[in-house]
């Protein structure tokens, strides 16, 4: 099932934060992307009625198996994409920003295409 791509950074966001180590609660989500409280608010709701995170008694937030499968590859695109773009010489700002954009947009085939050949090339 496809996601809207807000979706898929909210996810990401969300495995990114809690490989911290620390619970997530919409407050961090808001802190760490800056969007305001409400728009945090739906969107956990959303995920939520989709079953892509729990939010527990104390409002922490947790990912579903669902919800981590998604997050896991949008932020391994996220990496490889912004690793390799920033090895040709594109700038870490422009790398960030381009992968964040590619990672929503790519095909299954063509990213695992291209982590082929980048192996390939790293041998």
């Amino acid at each position: 099932m496809k996601i809207m791509e807000s979706a898929e950074n909210y996810l990401e966001t969300i495995l990114i934060l809690s490989n911290k180590g620390d619970v997530v609660r919409s407050i961090d989500i808001v802190a760490e992307t800056g969007f305001t409280k409400p728009s945090i608010s739906r969107a956990m709701k959303h995920l939520r009625e989709s079953g892509h995170i729990t939010v527990g008694e104390h409002g922490h937030i947790e990912l579903t198996d669902s919800g981590r499968e998604i997050a896991e590859k949008i932020y391994e695109r996220h990496r490889f994409l912004s690793r390799y773009l920033m090895k040709i010489g594109v700038s870490e700002e422009t790398a960030l920003e381009d992968a964040c954009r590619i990672e929503h947009v790519i095909s299954e085939e063509s990213f695992s295409r291209l982590k082929e050949f980048v192996k390939t090339l790293e041998e």
